[in-house]
Formats: C-alpha cells, structure tokens, sequence
C-alpha cells in the first residue's frame, strides 16, 4: 500500500505539497485507500477523500502498528564525506533504525561544509528511505556542528581503531544511544580526547580498517542487533 508523510494524523488532513507530486504519479482517485505517518511513529490508514489541483484531502481511518523500533532512540553523527558517500550513509542509516543524524566537521572531514540544498536533499533521502522500509519514524538529518561540540546524554561510543573495547560489552538500553563515526582521514588526537571527556567509549569494529561509508553502518548494525 502507497505510504504519503503528513505533518500530523488528523480526522481530516492535507497533503503536503512535497508529497502531491507523488500522489499524482500514482494516479490515485477519490475513495482509494492509502497509509499516512507522521515521521514521529504514528500511522494509519486513510481514504483519499478529494483531490484538486496542486493537493489532496485525505480522511483518516484505523491506525496501523508500525515496523518495531530500537529500545531507544538511536543518534548516528557522523563526519562529512564527499560525494554521494553521505547520502548512501543516510539512506541506510534510516533502513537500520536511526533517529537522528548529526553531521559533524572536522579538521579531517573530507569537505569543509554543506550548503541549505545538499542538507534539504538528506532529508528528503531519509523520507525516502523511511517510506521504503515501513518506518513511521523519520530521522531528522541536522545541520553539521564542529565535533568539539557534540553531547550525548546516555550510552556514547565512538568507532575508532585500536581500542580493544567491543561495543556489545558496553551498550545498554536504559537511555538514548549515540553513535560517533569520523571521516576517511581519521580524527585528531584532540578530537578523540574531547569525545572521550564527553563520555564517548571507543570501541572497535574488529581487525580490518573500515572506510568512512562503511564503518557507522557496521556499528549501527551491531547495535541494532542487540535492540531487537
């Protein structure tokens, strides 16, 4: 069933103008039935009660239970990376249960920043990437922030080669988790240093040196594992 993002679940709600588009691809009409989630982790059935030009009333109808989510949020910030990378990264990260995407700078990160487009295009992949794996939770994909000024409030790690530490041996789920990834160049001693004064754990991702697209996506797989 064709899955639309609204900006809540109302007795009767609007269809978003980004999505608009989407529905009339589909060439839905008035009476068709299709599921509405709020990207917070509610969702439901609802009817396509009118359509004009440029919109769509839909009428809200059961609610539906969505796919399970991890025993708490899960944050991934991870340090910018060129190309598509960020994006493949994003996509995924959603696939596997994240909440929240932070992006990070870093004397190492492979670019410098992003611009309004490319940050608007990350969220508009997580939506896609929520929609595809039956999520009613979209990760919000927040604006890059200097690494120094990262915070977590319960379980933290950062992967970073040659700790010993294994991740399965630190992780609970009696809070929020956060998750640190850095760039292809590694981070400084003094980034690593401030991370582990803010309570990050590093932990290790096991013998072979990761790339930058592939180390969060191996540790969020691990962490999902346990939080099923």
């Amino acid at each position: 069933m064709h899955r639309v993002k609204v900006d809540a679940l109302t007795p009767e709600m609007s269809v978003p103008a980004r999505e608009w588009r989407h529905l009339r691809v589909l060439r839905l009409r008035a009476g068709d039935t299709i599921r509405v989630f709020d990207g917070r982790g509610a969702e439901a059935e609802a009817t396509v009660s009118a359509l004009h030009e440029g919109g769509a009333t839909l009428t809200l109808g059961a609610s539906v239970e969505g796919a399970a989510e991890t025993p708490q949020p899960v944050t991934l910030a991870i340090a910018l990376l060129k190309g598509d990378k960020l994006a493949d990264v994003t996509r995924a990260a959603t696939e596997l249960g994240v909440a929240r995407i932070q992006l990070l700078t870093s004397r190492y990160a492979d670019v410098p920043d992003i611009g309004p487009a490319k940050l608007e295009r990350l969220r508009r992949i997580a939506l896609e990437a929520s929609k595809q794996s039956r999520r009613a939770v979209t990760p919000d994909v927040l604006a890059p922030i200097p690494v120094t000024q990262l915070r977590a409030d319960g379980p933290a790690f950062i992967a970073h080669p040659g700790t010993h530490a294994r991740l399965t041996d630190h992780l609970t789920w009696d809070a929020p988790v956060t998750v640190v990834s850095g760039p292809e160049g590694g981070w400084t001693d003094a980034e690593v240093t401030h991370l582990e004064r803010a309570g990050f754990t590093p932990v290790t991702l096991g013998p072979r040196i990761l790339r930058a697209e592939t180390a969060p996506l191996a540790l969020l797989g691990a962490i999902v594992a346990t939080g099923v």
